[in-house]
């Protein structure tokens, strides 16, 4: 069995990729989940939709304008392609960049708390990392070093995922895999404590989450080998992971120290 085909099918003169499909249907269930949470924590609905109409255009358009830039040396030699988010080449945190700032300046115009709307989008944002990952797997990238096949069956994986990580001639390590299952981790924490009476404040979903993503990020970046970096050394999002690591954890710790009883989400 080869790898698998990134083309899901065609529509006329158009082809699907598996990989739009993907991302699509990680951004409808992460939506789905944010407007779920919407009652209980008294936002409406309609100003989520009303984001969500902004922040997700924008958001691709900044993964992809942060990839680019940092691969401006292939691209400013293939300008055609700069488009072609089909093909992969969207990074995460250039989304959450643009995604975050257009939630800012929203919620400012609708008299919206930041923080609380953070709370109700942020695990809608985890489930989405959790599926998009998925569609580098059929793009054969986001990988990480060679390994042997053996190494790749001692870890049980299906015989589709080993077969999928067959890249240039060897096999690899799934590194979009693991941040996958780190995202679901994370996530199924966070659905599980999050309405616990007392535990959290209002903000501390987003930080939390920010908190173990850039963690799990940081490690998993350090084994990838298609990296983007700065000055030719740096891997950037290994960087940027350990500064959002220390913000938000520290962020984390100041509003604990600051805050009162009665901002808790669940008194």
């Amino acid at each position: 069995m080869g790898a698998l085909n990134p083309i899901a099918f065609k529509l006329g003169p158009f082809l699907v990729h598996w990989y739009g499909i993907i991302i699509a249907s990680g951004a409808v269930l992460g939506v789905l989940l944010a407007i779920n949470e919407t009652k209980r924590q008294r936002v409406s609905a309609d100003d989520i939709y009303d984001l969500v109409f902004w922040a997700l255009p924008i958001g691709l358009i900044g993964a992809r304008i942060y990839y680019v830039i940092f691969e401006w040396q292939y691209y400013s030699q293939h300008l055609n392609e700069i488009i072609a988010i089909w093909q992969g080449g969207i990074a995460i945190y250039g989304g959450l960049i643009a995604g975050g700032i257009t939630l800012i300046v929203f919620c400012r115009q609708r008299s919206l708390s930041v923080w609380q709307v953070l709370d109700v989008v942020t695990p809608g944002i985890m489930l989405g990392q959790v599926i998009g990952r998925w569609g580098n797997f059929v793009n054969q990238e986001a990988f990480g070093a060679a390994v042997s096949r053996s190494f790749l069956q001692q870890l049980h994986l299906p015989n589709f995922i080993v077969q999928q990580m067959y890249i240039g001639g060897a096999y690899h390590q799934p590194t979009f895999l693991y941040e996958s299952v780190w995202n679901f981790v994370g996530l199924i924490l966070l659905l599980s404590l999050r309405h616990k009476r007392g535990l959290f404040k209002r903000g501390e979903i987003a930080l939390s989450y920010a908190i173990w993503y850039s963690f799990g990020r940081f490690f998993v970046e350090g084994m990838r080998t298609d990296s983007l970096y700065l000055f030719g050394q740096v891997r950037v999002s290994q960087l940027l992971s350990l500064i959002i690591f220390i913000v938000m954890l520290s962020i984390f710790v100041y509003r604990r120290k600051q805050q009162k009883a009665s901002n808790y989400l669940i008194d």
